[in-house]
């Protein structure tokens, strides 16, 4: 048991750790060119903490339990979870995303695109980091 959770916390980390660093640097360097001059009327002055951190304490937890987790528990390690995270990244990206340009009189296919393939890339890249790291801690697949 304590193994396990040992496993599911380094996974966790791991995980959190590059996608935070990712999506730090994908909103710093295309805020400017691509989200604020489409945006900007929508666009809050500042970014508000509270649901910020949640939104990321929410994805991540997500992301490990239906994508990395499982990658622990079979062979199929990084690879397996760099696919399930991709999935998992295409799908709630979209959600937003679609949603968004369903109901918004503003919302640019060029956004959307951009945010799918964002969402798909960097869900599998924190994924497979989350399953690497959780295998750190164990040798053998999690059961």
């Amino acid at each position: 048991m304590i193994r396990a959770l040992a496993v599911l916390a380094a996974a966790w980390l791991g995980t959190a750790v590059v996608f935070l660093a990712l999506d730090a640097a994908w909103l710093t360097t295309t805020n400017a060119a691509l989200y604020r001059p489409a945006l900007a009327p929508l666009l809050a002055p500042a970014v508000r903490p509270v649901p910020a951190v949640l939104f990321y304490l929410i994805y991540l937890t997500g992301l490990v339990i239906f994508a990395v987790r499982p990658a622990l528990a079979d062979v199929a390690g990084w690879a397996g979870a760099a696919r399930r995270g991709a999935l998992f990244g295409l799908v709630a990206y979209a959600t937003y995303d679609l949603t968004n340009q369903a109901t918004l009189a503003v919302w640019p296919t060029r956004i959307t695109l951009a945010d799918l393939a964002w969402g798909a890339l960097v869900s599998a890249t924190a994924a497979a980091s989350g399953a690497l790291a959780g295998r750190t801690m164990g040798r053998r697949p999690l059961r």
